[in-house]
């Protein structure tokens, strides 16, 4: 909010409209911000445990240009991925002319032989992505992390903006917000636009684990607002190379899964035997070109940490062009060189597990005990690949309400991206994820973050995006009701109405 001591102009009205309000009036539009979260059941799960999701008062602004640069270099970023996809099981050009060396990909976790060779139909594996984003100390937006297999939070998004909407009526009246309640427009349309060949009205579902997935919240609220059918695996049957759901009026054809579902549980048949989220056969389905699979099926190697100090080569390669949004200086433990340096400050930098989500196994040197990091020495030692180092990056922060008022907390920024095929489209904001107890680095819900609205302002003088535009009915029953066009019920095994 502030630049040293000066009042930066985008948040000039929300300063003086929250200086007016007072901290006891402040306090109060809090309270009933978290309790109409808490009615609507606005949730994510931790250790199944369902918990409100804490959505802070104060909303996060980002001036017209800022947004540019991030909504370029999204595209570019997305728009590179695909292509190393599509290459990494195709023709394998990027290691024929030593961009990525074969080994670092064939030793990624994330990457399945099974899948190579199925040429999606309109080209595109990423349909949704989320490219976390942090700014430094010089104030730029740099990348953090790719999340090309299953991104979560954009339903945060769409509900932040309602409820803080209704919180600060005469802040949000004061700004020119670009909107974001057509993600789920435009994302169907990239569904429907991934049809097989030769499907004209495609079948679209979300395909969920269950209720007690961590992310539920957002599957059915995704669902909802596409008018399709939300479905567990129980609810799907392959046959003779297609995929049908199970309704009351018998099997119905589905042409695009939108999957909510991790590689390894997806189908039995290729991956982990014992799974009873997936479906069987659903690969071979794809194989046949009768099914697509949203995001597609070995997406996580572009996710696997060590790719991603690649990117910007890659960029170079595919795209011919320079990365507009820069990565955050990184080591490659699987060079000896660059391990040797990091070895010898492990107590000055962050480590991460190359195949790591949701701030799971990252070690802050500065933070860590000297067992933490005589451990980490072993791990490192015995796989050198499977880590990555980076320095303490000090990111910025955001004034942010907590129990001893307003203080600054560290944020960083999830823009949403939807390929159709023909472009790729940034959703306008984003997730802002914000650290909530002092001094910590790692934003995740599960390690005790929330969120905020992030107010991406419009520019009076740019031509409006079409695909910002906001049909009004959209979120509502009656739209989903008349989308879905009297599709019959899905049942679960028991019977059961979903």
């Amino acid at each position: 909010m502030f630049d040293d001591s000066t009042l930066r102009s985008e948040y000039a009205q929300v300063h003086a409209a929250f200086t007016r309000m007072g901290n006891d009036e402040i306090r109060a539009r809090a309270e009933s911000l978290a309790s109409a979260y808490l009615d609507q059941g606005v949730t994510f799960g931790v250790g199944g445990e369902e918990r409100p999701f804490p959505l802070d008062i104060v909303p996060r602004i980002i001036e017209a240009r800022d947004w540019t640069d991030v909504d370029t270099g999204v595209r570019q970023r997305v728009k590179a991925l695909e292509a190393f996809l599509a290459d990494v099981y195709g023709p394998g050009e990027v290691f024929t002319d030593g961009v990525v060396p074969r080994e670092t990909v064939l030793t990624s976790p994330h990457y399945h032989r099974v899948v190579a060779g199925i040429e999606p139909p309109n080209g595109v594996r990423v349909h949704i992505s989320g490219i976390d984003l942090i700014r430094d100390g010089q104030g730029d937006f740099r990348v953090l992390e790719d999340n090309c297999r299953v991104p979560s939070g954009v339903s945060y998004v769409m509900t932040n903006r309602p409820a803080m909407s209704a919180a600060l009526p005469e802040v949000f009246a004061d700004h020119r917000i670009r909107p974001v309640q057509q993600y789920s427009r435009n994302l169907l349309a990239a569904l429907r636009a991934a049809a097989p060949s030769g499907v004209s009205d495609p079948n679209v579902v979300v395909l969920t684990p269950g209720v007690y997935n961590s992310a539920y919240f957002e599957h059915t609220l995704l669902a909802r607002t596409m008018g399709v059918e939300l479905v567990e695996g129980r609810d799907l049957v392959c046959q003779q190379g297609r995929v049908s759901m199970r309704t009351t009026r018998g099997l119905e054809p589905v042409h695009v899964i939108y999957r909510r579902i991790d590689d390894e549980f997806l189908d039995p048949m290729q991956f982990y035997p014992e799974s009873v989220l997936g479906v069987p056969g659903l690969v071979n389905a794809a194989r046949a070109g009768n099914v697509t699979i949203a995001n597609a099926v070995g997406n996580g190697v572009a996710d696997d940490k060590l790719i991603y100090t690649y990117v910007p080569d890659l960029i170079r390669y595919y795209l011919g062009e320079e990365p507009v949004l820069r990565n955050v200086d990184t080591w490659r433990l699987g060079d000896a060189d660059q391990r040797e340096e990091v070895l010898d400050r492990l107590d000055e930098l962050v480590l991460k597990p190359v195949d790591g989500s949701g701030g799971k196994g990252i070690v802050i040197g500065p933070a860590a005990s000297r067992e933490e990091l005589d451990e980490l020495r072993v791990k490192i030692h015995a796989d050198p690949r499977a880590w990555i180092a980076q320095p303490v990056i000090s990111l910025s922060t955001v004034p942010t309400l907590v129990e001893q008022g307003i203080r600054p907390r560290h944020v960083d920024l999830r823009p949403f991206a939807v390929n159709d095929g023909d472009d790729v489209y940034v959703l306008p904001g984003g997730l802002t994820r914000v650290a909530l107890p002092e001094g910590e680095l790692i934003v995740n819900s599960s390690r005790g973050g929330g969120s905020k609205d992030t107010w991406v302002l419009a520019d009076p003088s740019t031509p409006a995006d079409p695909k910002d535009a906001v049909d009004e009915e959209a979120d509502g029953p009656e739209k989903a009701k008349s989308m879905r066009a009297a599709a019959p019920s899905v049942l679960t095994e028991d019977g059961g109405d979903l």
